[in-house]
């Protein structure tokens, strides 16, 4: 007789767009939901894995506002970004919540490209509606230039491609728009720490443990209750090493010592 493994997951009732989309959350909802956002983000790049995926839609939720990161299809290796030509041909993440450095063909992809995605999440918390809604990629970085302004010389040099460089030297010059004026009616510590999720320059970027122990998330954070992970072996990612080889009994099984861990 085969053995019968099932595989059962805790229920969700529903995901951070569809409760955005439903009702406006309080300063308190906004700190605990971005809060454990990136408690989730500090154990998966101290894995040194990358989601590169990471928007309202894949922000799971219970009624008790536990919060839950899903979907890892895009899901990589830090360890295999650098220079590595190949790393986003199959990048197809929602444009909306994509770093620029993406779109800039930076050589070099960082954890800061996720620190990035949660900016654009917490933005969308706090004024219902997304802050980057490109249609296209030009458009996508307009809307960018449009709030942050024309990078400054430092970060303009900081984009190594030479033709990323020509197409921001060839656009308007524009001033940065603050924060406070496009949402006049959130803290102070809320849009410090926002503007510093969205820094243009991923070096300058804040990282998810300097986030975690920023002022407007000091209610919640506890270093002893934010849990890292040893870092995941790059060949784990190599998805399709193995496929045409494994039967769905070894397969079924792998799963199963997985879980026994």
């Amino acid at each position: 007789m085969n053995r019968i493994n099932t595989l059962s997951q805790e229920l969700m009732e529903t995901d951070m767009h569809r409760v955005i989309r439903t009702q406006d959350l309080s300063d308190d909802h906004c700190q605990y939901f971005i809060y454990q956002t990136l408690r989730a983000l500090k154990a998966m790049h101290s894995a040194n894995v990358l989601h590169r995926d990471l928007k309202p839609s894949n922000l799971l939720l219970n009624a008790n506002c536990d919060l839950k990161v899903c979907d890892f299809g895009l899901a990589r290796s830090a360890a295999s970004t650098d220079d590595n030509s190949g790393f986003m041909t199959e990048y197809v993440a929602t444009r909306w919540y994509r770093a620029p450095e993406i779109m800039l063909t930076f050589k070099e992809y960082t954890k800061a490209i996720d620190v990035w995605s949660v900016g654009c999440i917490l933005a969308e918390m706090l004024s219902g509606k997304p802050l980057f809604p490109g249609k296209d990629y030009h458009h996508q970085l307009t809307l960018i230039l449009d709030i942050l302004g024309t990078p400054t010389m430092e970060d303009y040099y900081g984009i190594k491609s030479r033709r990323a460089r020509e197409y921001i030297r060839s656009l308007p010059f524009k001033k940065k728009i603050a924060l406070k004026a496009i949402f006049p009616r959130t803290s102070d510590l809320a849009l410090d720490l926002l503007e510093k999720l969205l820094a243009f320059n991923p070096v300058k970027r804040i990282t998810v443990e300097e986030a975690l122990r920023h002022p407007y998330l000091e209610p919640y954070h506890d270093p002893e209750d934010e849990p890292s992970a040893d870092p995941i072996p790059e060949e784990f990612f190599d998805f399709d090493k193995d496929k045409d080889t494994l039967s769905k009994e070894q397969l079924k099984l792998l799963i199963f010592e997985e879980i026994m861990r």
